[in-house]
């Protein structure tokens, strides 16, 4: 079963709960992702997610009268992904709680904020999470890419760092990027890069007299081309480092085609994916604390189903 954050709202009765949704969906990426239920086939729960990633696809071909087609398979290699525990908590006194709110209610105001940090942290997963370097994080799509078919590294780095490198070379840019558009199985759902990167792209779209069209419904400015959203990743949690690097002036762009056939993420089965815990005022102790937690992780269904351009120089 599939589900998305707007369904999760839906379903929900409880106001905070859909407001804390509201925020998540705030996130281009986590408001287009179907999360798939985590199901045993017996019943049941579990933290493990097997599914088969389709490596090679199928073939077909003609054959003469009495003879046979040459046989041929589409292969597939399994793999589990573990749903990991992220979120983070906060803690007031009790006397904040209660009497200090007259500029800002203290309790919404954290958690507001915990919310926020608790997407970039899935962002950062999703891009650079490397359960073999980390074990509490579940496997990104910059692993998964590696060494793929998808991945596009130019020989010599596509400089854009200046306004004059932006005029003599956007063609490059743009020959690249549809050259990886070109090994995907479908139109990507979305374009993920970094803030400058971001900016960077919109002056060469600029220059190709390519109009973006500009989405208002999401938090942060996200833009479309074509069928597919462009959006910028922001920053790694409690960080301004940003989720898709610049390194030795160079960075990435990814792309993804966000389905159940594609990417997706996974989710429990009957579980409402995000939850907050806010501070019992009816127990002893001074000190109150509050939680948001979630419990996913993110499924690659086909190899083609995502890409990433990379040597893009911008600093």
């Amino acid at each position: 079963m599939a589900i998305t954050l707007a369904e999760v709202k839906a379903l929900s009765q409880d106001k905070l709960t859909q407001d804390v949704i509201d925020e998540f969906r705030k996130s281009a990426l986590l408001d287009m992702l179907p999360f798939d239920d985590t199901i045993k086939p017996q019943g049941g729960s579990t933290l493990a997610y097997v599914y088969n990633r389709v490596t090679t696809l199928p073939t077909a071909d003609v054959r003469a009268i009495n003879a046979e087609y040459s046989a041929q398979e589409a292969k597939t290699t399994p793999y589990t992904v573990n749903l990991k525990i992220f979120g983070g908590s906060f803690e007031l006194d009790r006397v904040i709680i209660e009497d200090e709110k007259q500029v800002v209610d203290h309790v919404q105001f954290q958690l507001t904020q915990k919310v926020q940090a608790t997407r970039a942290k899935f962002h950062d997963m999703f891009i650079n999470g490397d359960s073999g370097t980390t074990a509490t994080e579940f496997d990104g799509i910059n692993k998964a890419l590696s060494g793929s078919s998808t991945e596009i590294t130019p020989t010599s780095a596509i400089a854009l760092v200046t306004s004059a490198n932006i005029d003599s070379n956007w063609k490059v840019f743009l020959d690249a990027l549809r050259k990886m558009r070109a090994a995907l199985d479908g139109a990507p759902t979305l374009y993920m890069m970094n803030g400058d990167m971001f900016a960077v792209f919109q002056s060469v779209m600029d220059r190709a007299g390519i109009n973006l069209a500009s989405k208002q419904n999401y938090g942060d400015e996200v833009l479309q081309w074509g069928s597919s959203l462009i959006m910028s990743l922001g920053d790694k949690p409690g960080t301004s480092n940003p989720i898709i690097a610049t390194s030795a002036g160079e960075t990435s762009i990814f792309a993804a085609r966000l389905a159940l056939d594609g990417v997706h993420g996974v989710s429990p089965t009957g579980s409402s994916m995000i939850k907050t815990y806010l501070p019992n005022m009816t127990l002893p102790g001074a000190v109150k604390k509050g939680e948001v937690e979630m419990v996913a992780a993110m499924a690659l269904k086909a190899t083609r189903s995502a890409g990433v351009l990379r040597k893009i120089k911008i600093a």
